[in-house]
């Protein structure tokens, strides 16, 4: 089931890589219909004043800015996890300058390729992109000072396994910083199974309170959640997926799907 899941994300996020190659689009759910009829936007164009973003590696997929609340420094090694087309890449080398790194890692071959073509017209040469699992990252231990990621861990079938590596190729003392999608309440189980919400990083997320559980569980500290929106969802896609009851109870209250930038740092030597 896990290599499953991996294989439709690998190939829905190609499609979305190469459709952008041939039309040199800027936004995967828009008018296209590339992300099929779940045209939902979770970031809009909240990109458009930050210094670095570069327009042509924007594919419209993130949930937040992780980079407004990373803490990065001039010279930081950072680590992009799910990095796509390169947008938030491009947005820590305005932030590292001349003397930092920057690393993207993702699944698909189509985005690191998107990425590369990108990352040549900018002409970064402390920009690199590798293709590689986050669940099994081909990165060595205590690498980077920080790693970001966004809207990309809710596609990860194993979450503990996503976050023990990100501890592992962390610097002691280094820290992270990821906007992801995130549950207050409970999905409706057909909303839950559909693979095409799954690729629009809808049902593969999971509850608040169990996400911020396995962050604590592999030992990261000082755990902050900077910002948590509510993401609004079409009421004709809902209505695909869940009866007006469903609904009704879902969103009750304090229930629905939400954007979450949360940040935590892993001990250093003398914090053990």
């Amino acid at each position: 089931m896990e290599k499953d899941l991996k294989l439709i994300v690998k190939e829905k996020y190609g499609a979305i890589a190469k459709q952008s190659l041939l039309l040199n689009q800027t936004s995967c759910c828009g008018t296209s219909g590339c992300c099929g009829d779940l045209e939902i936007s979770m970031i809009g164009n909240e990109y458009r004043n930050i210094e670095g973003h570069h327009q042509e590696a924007d594919l419209g997929l993130g949930c937040g800015i992780p980079t407004q609340f990373a803490a990065i420094k001039t010279g930081d090694h950072v680590l992009d996890l799910g990095s796509g087309a390169g947008n938030d890449c491009f947005v820590v080398r305005a932030i590292v300058g001349d003397k930092g790194k920057v690393t993207g890692l993702d699944f698909t071959e189509a985005m690191i390729e998107k990425a590369i073509i990108n990352n040549k017209t900018l002409g970064y040469i402390n920009v690199e992109f590798v293709q590689g699992d986050i669940e099994d990252m081909p990165l060595p231990d205590s690498s980077f000072d920080v790693v970001v990621s966004n809207c990309v861990l809710n596609l990860v079938p194993d979450k503990e396994k996503a976050f023990a590596e990100i501890m592992r190729v962390l610097k002691p003392g280094g820290h992270f910083c990821i906007s992801d999608v995130v549950l207050k309440g409970t999905l409706p189980e057909k909303f839950r199974n559909d693979m095409e919400m799954y690729v629009g990083c809808v049902s593969g997320a999971i509850k608040e309170s169990e996400y911020l559980g396995i962050i604590r569980k592999q030992g990261f500290r000082n755990i902050i959640t900077h910002k948590i929106k509510q993401i609004s969802i079409p009421l004709n896609v809902l209505e695909k997926y869940v009866t007006r009851k469903e609904l009704d109870e879902f969103w009750f209250g304090e229930r629905g799907i939400f954007s979450i930038t949360v940040s935590g740092y892993k001990p250093n030597q003398f914090d053990y």
